[in-house]
């Protein structure tokens, strides 16, 4: 077996020598032969462009007293012999006849039967510059057709490719010396190479034999009996093993790694001595601390449950709560075991927007039902004063009662038509109607609309906005809606004799407009509600003055679908400013439907 190895470490040694000298020499022969005729052709091709301008104008250019042009052009090719790279051994110039494509002069002397017609002459003869090649032929030539004196001529380069021939024979010895050094070289490798790896290759296979024999039962088909043939066979029956077994269970592990990893939810797993084995980053975010193996379980969750009652928890697990700066937080702690092992895993719910949409849900039906409940029981009052009095009322008494029902009744229709708005915009079903329109012009609008009520209230309403703005793609409808209800908000809430600025402008590409007041302002911790649903700073005066708590979530809606802004502006004085802007170019299309 070990003599069976050697000889085909000997036979793969030689064989591969061989054919890579054997590549190796074409290689090199073919390119020195195609570098040789590409230098020749990029030579010729140089010695006729336009850095030579000289050179070809020479050529064409001739005497006064000229009487033989074929004479003189073979005269200036001999000045460029070298530019040409013309040695008159290997490589001659000729001139011809440039409409028989005789030769009639050159720098070497013509041969018996004249310049034969190669393909390249005929295409200078045709008026075209012939510099075709070919590898297989024993010359390479080019041929230029110049005009010099009225008379065509072909200048014709012809090289017999001897240096070439030259040096592909010196190359081929070169290469047959190589090859006879390197079989040597590859038998002496060979012998040593069979020392080297037999003797390691058997302990090797004595060694997977025994592993195979005691962990794997599977065995492989073997094709060759020698060492190489034993170590194959011994080492596929184990790694055909290793392999499923290892690609199952890494399978498993990368699945579970990163449903552990990337989880919403947190994940803190302890053992029998309560350290900390297992945590993921959920559960780092949401309590707040990062988790190390010096962690134990009493410190973290021992308030909620003592450790053997969470180990000894049914099925089930036990439930339990915590709030973690501002989050609420549902913990569910399991026991689990394994062969000898087991532990606590506790699992953290973050429940915090649920809790929130609860309580908005709660807050918005008790809103609702507190502002239908008002003007319903104003109209039921003043109704049953009106029924219980029919005839002793004084007709005045009468009318005012009347007055105050139609108001209430007023008042239900807004918070009822103010709901729906709000249930449109909340289901997708309120669509904008979007158009180029000028904004100065809807700025303007607004102005002239509040300034009557303004007045009555005896406010000042200044207008400040520059000479020109864009025109904005939107709803000029809603957009409207916003800027009547900032403004009328300020006019509502500034005591009388108060100062209101209508401001706008251009900033990028977004256009913005502000109102600011003198008026009552809103407290500090009021101004992250102010765009809550029913949310009203002075319920009394809102309620006096028909508002519904609405109109500020609507606008707020309304400049959401339009990927716009409102917001109030920080300011030292007393009042209020709120400001509100939006894109030049409208919302996407894909974004600007409910």
């Amino acid at each position: 077996m070990r003599r069976s190895l050697h000889i085909k470490l000997v036979l793969i040694m030689v064989l591969l020598i061989v054919s890579l000298m054997v590549v190796v020499g074409a290689f090199l022969m073919n390119s020195v032969t195609g570098y040789y005729i590409d230098e020749f052709y990029q030579q010729i091709l140089d010695a006729f462009g336009e850095d030579n301008v000289d050179f070809v104008r020479y050529l064409q250019t001739a005497t006064d007293d000229e009487e033989d042009g074929a004479a003189m052009v073979s005269a200036v090719l001999s000045t460029y012999e070298g530019l040409l790279g013309v040695d008159r051994r290997n490589r001659n110039y000729f001139v011809l006849d440039g409409a028989t494509g005789r030769c009639l002069t050159g720098s070497a002397p013509v041969p018996e039967g004249g310049i034969p017609i190669t393909t390249n002459i005929s295409t200078a003869l045709s008026g075209t510059p012939g510099f075709r090649s070919s590898v297989t032929a024993d010359y390479m030539d080019a041929a230029i057709p110049i005009t010099r004196g009225g008379q065509p001529y072909i200048v014709y380069i012809l090289d017999n490719r001897e240096t070439a021939r030259t040096l592909n024979t010196e190359m081929f010895s070169l290469i047959m010396e190589a090859l006879v050094l390197g079989l040597i070289i590859s038998v002496l490798l060979s012998f040593l190479l069979s020392k080297t790896m037999v003797t390691p290759l058997q302990r090797l296979t004595r060694g997977i034999e025994e592993a195979a024999r005691g962990d794997f039962s599977r065995k492989l088909e073997v094709t060759s009996g020698d060492e190489i043939g034993q170590l194959t066979a011994s080492f596929n029956a184990m790694a055909q093993q290793l392999e499923t077994t290892i690609a199952a269970v890494e399978n498993e592990r990368n699945k579970l790694d990163t449903l552990f990893l990337h989880m919403a939810d947190g994940v803190v797993a302890f053992d029998r001595e309560q350290w900390v084995i297992h945590s993921n980053p959920a559960a780092a975010r949401l309590l707040g601390r990062a988790f190390t193996q010096e962690d134990r379980y009493e410190e973290l969750f021992g308030d909620l449950f003592p450790f053997e009652q969470a180990e000894a928890a049914p099925a089930g697990g036990l439930a339990g709560s915590r709030t973690v700066e501002g989050r609420y937080l549902e913990l569910l702690l399991a026991p689990f075991a394994r062969e000898g092992q087991g532990g606590v895993l506790v699992l953290i719910h973050d429940v915090t927007e649920q809790r929130k949409a609860e309580q908005m849900r709660k807050d918005f039906v008790a809103n609702v039902s507190h502002e239908l409940r008002t003007p319903l029981t104003n109209i039921k009052s003043y109704a049953e004063t009106l029924a219980d009095g029919v005839g002793d009322l004084p007709p005045e008494m009468e009318t005012k009662f009347l007055g105050v029902i139609l108001n209430e009744s007023d008042r239900m229709t807004h918070i009822l038509q103010d709901l729906l708005t709000l249930s449109r915009f909340d289901s997708g079903r309120s669509e904008l109607r979007l158009a180029w329109f000028p904004f100065a012009k809807a700025v303007d609008d607004t102005y002239q609309a509040v300034l009557m009520d303004a007045q009555n209230h005896a406010h000042t309403v200044e207008l400040v906005m520059p000479d020109s703005l864009p025109q904005v793609r939107a709803d000029r409808e809603r957009l409207m809606q916003v800027m009547m209800n900032i403004v009328s908000n300020a006019i509502k809430y500034t005591p009388d004799g108060g100062r209101i600025v209508l401001s706008a402008g251009q900033e990028g590409d977004k256009v913005w407009m502000e109102v600011d007041d003198n008026g009552i302002g809103i407290p500090e911790g009021d101004r992250d509600r102010i765009f809550e649903r029913f949310y009203r700073v002075d319920k009394a005066r809102s309620r006096q003055s028909g508002g519904t708590g609405l109109g500020l979530s609507i606008a707020q809606e309304i400049m959401h679908r339009h990927q716009g802004r409102l917001y109030l502006v920080d300011k030292a004085e007393p009042g209020l400013t709120i400001r509100m802007e939006l894109p030049v170019a409208g919302p996407e299309e894909n974004d600007h439907e409910g």
